[in-house]
């Protein structure tokens, strides 16, 4: 029997979630939640299931929801994010929300902790790690072909004229960012930052970014809402005593360089994914199988918790800029 979904927020991300689920086999789209009337309804129509215009009515109204997809935006696209998740993870409905987790760390950490008090599922889609790429590199690094891991350097840059606030362009993209650099080498425990305004920003649109890692690893992030073009957008390289890898626009190029060779091992669209805009199927469909085999709640992958540490790097990061100083997480 399928899973019931429902999907809060139906603007553009929200309806990308709801057609992942109607193409998945395992899932029926049952609800389509949006405080804009127009919007819900036009969502339900498309999607099929039940349009709602709040969490409290539609968890009100008995619907059966196996899981909901929470899509909401707000300041810094993170700031409507609390209250709908709270009333889902209250109601114990599994969600996978978007990121950010919240623009608010204490918001982000109140929903994390109801998810772990009612052993609730809760993730955050940060599809970035869920590409067969970032899979095919992190099974490099836990064979131990890396050998032990000393770098990882990070740049993630797009065109984006879009900004409500100095700090929209951390907030706003890199929780992508730092959670991939969390997936490959694991937890921050310092961090040093630099900013720049672009010509005529309101937000700080460039941004270097140091890391010390709790095992040790050393790395930095090059941020950009100035910078783009068609190609480079994303690359990710990890350094280790044997070799090293990179992995370039999430999906779609992935590398092998020996230390003591000249031999590159060279893949192009693993597992047939060719664009970012198919990291949604993956990562939703990871979430899918998730729930349909009753993974418990610290099982999850990808879940708040992770997204809580990668949004605790940004917020150090804002300290260390605003103080001129190195914080400690």
């Amino acid at each position: 029997m399928a899973l019931k979904i429902g999907i809060v927020g139906v603007g553009n991300i929200g309806t990308i979630h709801a057609g992942v689920y109607r193409d998945n086999p395992k899932t029926e789209v049952v609800a389509l939640c949006d405080i804009v009337k127009d919007r819900a309804d036009a969502a339900a129509a498309e999607f099929g299931g039940e349009a709602f215009h709040s969490v409290k009515e539609m968890v009100g109204s008995g619907i059966k929801l196996d899981a909901c997809s929470m899509c909401t935006r707000g300041e810094e696209n993170g700031g409507d994010h609390f209250r709908p998740t709270m009333e889902l993870l209250e109601a114990g409905i599994p969600t996978l929300g978007e990121k950010p987790i919240s623009n608010r760390i204490e918001e982000g950490e109140q929903m994390v902790t109801l998810a772990k008090q009612k052993q609730v599922p809760y993730a955050i889609n940060l599809n970035h790690r869920f590409t067969p790429a970032a899979g095919r590199a992190q099974e490099w690094i836990q064979s131990g072909r890396l050998g032990c891991l000393n770098l990882i350097n990070m740049r993630m840059w797009i065109n984006n004229p879009v900004e409500t606030s100095p700090w929209f362009h951390l907030r706003a993209l890199h929780p992508h960012s730092f959670d991939v650099m969390r997936y490959f080498c694991g937890d921050v425990k310092s961090v040093a930052c630099f900013l720049r305004k672009g010509e005529g920003r309101v937000c700080y649109s460039n941004a270097q970014i140091l890391l010390h890692f709790e095992n040790g690893v050393v790395g930095n992030l090059t941020g950009s809402y100035d910078a783009g073009g068609s190609y480079g957008l994303e690359v990710c390289d990890v350094v280790g005593s044997k070799g090293r890898f990179v992995l370039e626009d999430a999906c779609e190029d992935l590398r092998f360089y020996p230390r003591n060779g000249i031999e590159v091992e060279s893949y192009r669209y693993l597992g047939g994914m060719r664009s970012f805009g198919e990291t949604f199927k993956s990562r939703i469909g990871a979430w899918i199988d998730q729930i349909e085999t009753a993974a418990a709640w610290d099982e999850i992958d990808g879940s708040g918790g992770d997204a809580l540490k990668a949004q605790r790097i940004i917020e150090a990061a804002i300290t260390s800029w605003e103080t001129h100083s190195v914080v400690d997480l």
